[in-house]
C-alpha cells in the first residue's frame, strides 16, 4: 500500500502517529500522483483549487481536508464528478490523531470504499454529513468564538475561562489554549466559512478574534 501525504508539519506528525509504522507515509509529489494508492492532502481546504489534480485520477483513495470547503460545491464549480474515490476529513491540527477520524463523503459508495481502505491501514472512521465545518470543528470553533465575546465584554479573563471550562466541563483544555493549538487562523477561517455558508449569527466572528487574526499578518 503506497501512501503519500502533504500538509503542515504538525498535521503530518499527527497522521504518522495515527497510522501504523507498517504503512510508511511518503511526501506527496504532484508529478507522481499515479504512484500512490492513498493520498492525504491535509491542508487542501486552504488550496481547494488543487481539486483539479485529483478529480481525474482513477482507482485511488483521495483524503482531503474539507473543514472550510464542501466537496459538492467544488464539483459543481467544475461541472463534473471525480473518477476516483474522494472523501473529506477534519484535518485541523489536534483533530487528526484521535480514535475516530471524522470524515464525510458525497455518496454511500465512496464512504464504503473509504471505510474499508482506511481500516486496512489501521484507521477507524466516523462519517458525518458533507457540509462546511463538519461537526467537531463547528462546535469547538463556536465555543472559542463565544469565549472571545466573553472577554471582549469584560465578563471574565482568558485564564478564568480556560480554567472554568477545564474544571467545570471536564474539557481537556480551555478554548483559548485550544485555539492556540489549532491555530487562530484556522479558527477564524472556519468560522468565516461557516458564516458565509449558513448566514447563521452563531458563527459571526467576534471582532476581538478577527482583530487578533488580522494582527498575525502585520506583526
Amino acid at each position: 500500500m503506497n501512501i503519500a501525504a502533504k500538509g503542515q508539519p504538525n498535521q503530518l506528525d499527527e497522521l504518522r502517529e495515527l497510522i501504523s509504522s507498517t504503512h510508511p507515509i511518503v511526501p506527496l509529489k504532484g508529478t507522481e500522483l499515479d504512484n500512490y494508492d492513498i493520498i492525504f492532502d491535509l491542508d487542501f481546504d486552504d488550496t481547494p483549487e488543487q481539486i483539479g489534480q485529483y478529480i481525474h485520477l482513477e482507482n485511488k483513495l483521495i483524503v482531503l481536508s474539507t473543514v472550510k470547503v464542501q466537496l459538492e460545491e467544488l464539483y459543481a464549480e467544475l461541472g463534473m464528478l471525480p473518477k476516483t474515490t474522494i472523501i473529506g476529513i477534519n484535518a485541523l491540527p489536534t483533530f487528526i490523531n484521535r480514535p475516530l477520524l471524522e470524515c464525510c463523503a458525497t455518496n454511500k459508495n465512496d464512504e464504503a470504499i473509504a471505510v474499508e481502505k482506511l481500516k486496512n491501514i489501521g484507521l477507524e472512521t466516523r462519517f458525518v454529513k458533507s457540509r462546511v465545518g463538519l461537526v467537531t470543528p463547528r462546535i469547538i470553533c463556536m465555543i472559542i468564538n463565544e469565549a472571545y465575546f466573553t472577554v471582549q465584554e469584560g465578563t471574565a479573563t482568558r485564564e478564568d475561562i480556560d480554567l472554568g471550562m477545564r474544571l467545570g466541563t471536564a474539557y481537556p483544555k480551555g478554548p483559548f489554549a485550544w485555539s492556540q493549538e489549532i491555530g487562530l487562523d484556522h479558527v477564524y477561517e472556519t468560522l468565516e466559512a461557516m458564516y458565509q455558508d449558513t448566514k447563521d449569527e452563531r458563527y459571526k466572528v467576534c471582532p476581538m478574534l478577527k482583530t487578533e487574526y488580522l494582527q498575525g499578518f502585520i506583526e
